[in-house]
């Protein structure tokens, strides 16, 4: 991994804030954007790892959509690579709700969310989902 940078993608309003996109009106998801070196780290080690760091069984729709599983894709090849695990993790027992989405503009989500772990102190649990 290079980079990361969080923000607010999938929605209908240009620019928006943390306190706009909690209206649950905007359609946006709080997201993260993995800027990586191929040469050093593969699309599909990204992708398994996603679905390490949060439960993708947990469908959080219904409450706005802001918090949902989805994996905003670059590119076809992005898109069959994270079908692929989520069928494999479909065909093992998981009940997968990741959604698979056209990336759009990722709008930067203000300072005190950029680098949230780190700057509190946290470690990010890791879901063991049968692969």
């Amino acid at each position: 991994m290079v980079a990361t940078r969080v923000g607010y993608t999938g929605g209908h309003k240009d620019y928006p804030t943390y306190k706009d996109v909690c209206t649950k009106t905007t359609g946006h998801a709080e997201a993260v954007e993995v800027t990586f070196d191929p040469e050093r780290t593969s699309y599909e080690e990204l992708a398994q790892i996603f679905f390490e760091l949060h439960d993708p069984t947990i469908d959080r729709r219904d409450n706005g959509g802001q918090y949902r599983s989805a994996i905003f894709y670059q590119n076809d090849s992005q898109k069959a690579v994270a079908l692929q695990l989520i069928e494999k993790l479909q065909r093992n027992g998981s009940e997968i709700v990741t959604q698979l989405e056209p990336a759009s503009t990722l709008w930067q989500a203000e300072n005190r969310h950029q680098k949230y772990c780190d700057t509190h102190g946290m470690t990010p649990k890791r879901y063991r989902l049968t692969r």
